[in-house]
């Protein structure tokens, strides 16, 4: 503990608020946004929602935020909001406009704040004058993100007249129906002060005393981690809403986010002081190590180019300080050690753990049986100070997949079409566990699995998870050097119990799941290939990213160019097809399995590990809006990935698509043999 934060004088904010400034609703209708930027305040029927216009559903943190413009960490974000906003084909606002226009409330529809941690979106949102999100729902880190930080939030559209009249509105109306430990972080203004008011023992924990019932996998472990009364690690039992803080593992960030972080830290903890545990915590360069291939000169005219080098050094530094384990740059050539989620799992991970990163797709290591997920920068450097993070407990949503899966089937597949549900799509799945089950899950390996638990993410789930078994044991024993006996003794007891409740439950047949894509604009655009109306031609095809860099990712590249090789075939002249390697480990699996003379012969572009193409930072990305790109990765927001039109598919589909120069589903030579005769 930090003796001068014991010191430090913390008080809560005043029981009323009054938000003094305009509204700016965020519609469909790119030109009633224009307008309110000019100055117009739009009527708004609080008692009769139909007549009111049709707001912006899926709002990303890419579009709140877009990806180049996270490199600036501090009150500059105030300039950025919403320029990734797309209404129609029209990006309405610019530059300064939110800050110059007087708004202090912004509204929109359903899944606000859906996709990236990334905290730059409330900050940015704070710094541009924003005190108040209204939405019809919100997503979990979104949400999470901006109660640390002492961004209001509400579904209630009703606070819309009472801002427009000049009220104050009660501080209870934004913290009814929040949990103990929430109502005080937003009675406090923010995560920290919070925190620092618990050192002083200002606030009431509630003490978790759930009797002993049947639980999930998730629920056990998280009973294994939360901090009970007397500060020990460790309860009985939990209920889905119980809440308190949970030792975390590991924590770790990549550069996105330590250097954000690292300074808040710095201004609130103070500069010489130290990180509670340092072993525990791993820092990446991940993200932005082939950015200089694909910045646009406009960028770099706005130096932002050099303001993601400045993010580098600025992690680098504090690491060196801190005595932080980092995987960084190669030495001898371009590229990274590896993408964290990647590296996390080869390297790190346990069965039972209960891990927190600072990416959404943390979740990706639920692959072997522990409970990951992505946390925000305010979460990151309060778990610096507490070795801990803020819980509720969350419900568990059951996904059982039964039966047997085609061959040309992955589990990007299933993933696509689990989140073409209306369930998901209607926001039913938001905070909760994923927890897929199942003859076909069963039947994936690790590395599938973790293309399931990782795109929790886009479900807007808590996290993924799947029970550790026999292949989890294998996983451990072969790529991680492990003593077979020590990994099965891990994993005694992972595993649900037979009575354990779930909010929902899914079950699917792997036989009615035939090759998917998800097409522009969202991942939950699922459908299957044979049902798109006409042939769809791409120029560029991408293999790659945390969800499809891995081994058995490389296995599908592999097995779809050298069946194109044999047959005569290789990538389209009119597709260019990158391949990226997850992690250094994964390249080495390629070379040893020589795969790499396949992927050239083939005409296919290899590309050293980083995060690259799906952050709009490496070769990949598009650069016109009317090209197509198939992509392997998880997310297609608009933006994310330059101006174009992305498909999302599993590298089957995204490697038959290449040598086949529109999008179609792989067709196993075996089979098409058979077809043949």
């Amino acid at each position: 503990m930090i003796n001068s934060l014991l010191e430090r004088k913390i008080e809560k904010r005043p029981d009323k608020v009054r938000l003094p400034g305009r509204i700016l609703f965020l519609t469909e209708d790119p030109e009633l946004i224009k307008r309110q930027l000019a100055g117009e305040d739009l009527p708004w029927d609080i008692k009769n929602p139909a007549n009111n216009p049709k707001l912006r559903d899926d709002i990303s943190t890419d579009e709140i935020t877009p990806a180049h413009y996270c490199f600036y960490f501090d009150e500059t974000l105030g300039e950025i909001p919403y320029l990734g906003l797309k209404c129609g084909s029209v990006f309405p606002i610019g530059r300064s406009d939110v800050k110059k226009g007087g708004f202090v409330c912004a509204v929109s529809g359903k899944r606000r704040g859906k996709g990236s941690s990334r905290e730059q979106s409330p900050y940015a949102e704070m710094c541009a004058g924003i005190r108040l999100v209204i939405a019809e729902n919100i997503e979990r880190i979104y949400k999470q993100n901006c109660q640390n930080l002492g961004l209001l939030t509400s579904t209630n559209f009703s606070l819309i007249d009472q801002i427009r009249a000049g009220d104050e509105i009660p501080l209870n109306e934004f913290t009814a129906g929040e949990d103990e430990i929430t109502r005080q972080v937003i009675e406090y203004g923010g995560l920290f002060p919070f925190n620092v008011a618990r050192m002083q023992k200002k606030v009431f924990l509630p003490p978790i005393k759930t009797e002993k019932r049947p639980m999930t996998l998730a629920e056990k472990i998280f009973a294994r981690h939360m901090i009970n009364e007397k500060g020990d690690v460790g309860v009985p039992s939990v209920k889905p809403g119980d809440t308190g803080f949970a030792r975390a593992d590991l924590r770790f960030s990549h550069e996105y986010v330590t250097p954000m972080a690292s300074i808040f830290f710095e201004r609130y903890v103070g500069k010489d002081a130290k990180v509670n545990d340092p072993a525990s915590i791993l820092f990446f360069r991940d993200h932005l190590t082939f950015l200089d291939e694909v910045i646009s000169e406009e960028k770099k005219k706005l130096g932002l180019l050099d303001l993601a080098t400045q993010l580098k050094l600025k992690q680098q530094d504090f690491a060196a300080k801190q005595g932080i384990k980092l995987h960084g740059e190669l030495k001898d050539r371009k590229g990274s050690e590896g993408i964290c989620h990647s590296i996390v799992l080869e390297s790190y991970a346990l069965p039972g753990q209960l891990n927190i990163g600072s990416d959404s797709h943390t979740p990706h290591v639920g692959a072997i049986g522990c409970v990951a997920f992505g946390i925000g920068t305010t979460d990151v450097f309060n778990s610096w100070i507490t070795k801990d993070v803020r819980v509720k407990v969350p419900e568990s949503v059951k996904i059982v997949i039964r039966g047997k899966k085609h061959p040309n089937v992955a589990a990007k597949d299933f993933i696509l079409k689990i989140l073409s549900l209306d369930y998901v799509r209607s926001g039913k799945a938001l905070a909760k566990v994923m927890e897929y089950a199942g003859e076909a899950i069963e039947g994936l390996s690790v590395d599938e699995r973790a293309t399931m638990t990782n795109m929790a993410a886009e479900i807007g789930g808590f996290t993924g998870i799947v029970a550790p078994d026999r292949k989890a044991v294998d996983f451990l024993v072969e790529r991680r050097g492990m003593d077979r006996k020590q990994a099965e003794t891990m994993i005694k007891g992972l595993c649900s119990d037979p009575n354990a409740q779930y909010a929902h439950v899914i079950e699917l047949d792997a036989a009615d799941i035939t090759p998917m894509v998800a097409t522009p604009g969202d991942p939950g655009n699922g459908k299957y290939i044979r049902d798109l109306n006409t042939p769809v031609p791409v120029e560029l095809a991408y293999g790659g990213t945390c969800t499809a860099g891995k081994n058995e990712d490389m296995d599908m590249y592999a097995l779809v160019l050298a069946d194109a090789l044999k047959r005569g075939k290789r990538v389209a002249d009119s597709v260019k097809f990158y391949i990226q390697f997850g992690s250094q480990e994964t390249r080495d699996y390629c070379i040893r399995k020589g795969y790499l003379e396949v992927f050239q012969k083939a005409g296919a572009h290899v590309i050293e590990p980083s995060c690259g193409a799906c952050i709009n930072a490496g070769p990949g990305v598009t650069t016109r809006p009317e090209q197509v790109v198939i992509s392997a990765q998880n997310r297609n927001f608009p933006g994310r990935s330059g101006p174009g039109q992305m498909y999302l598919a599993s590298p089957l589909t995204v490697a038959a698509s290449a040598v086949a120069g529109h999008i179609v589903e792989y067709e196993p030579s075996a089979e098409r043999e058979l077809v043949d005769a």
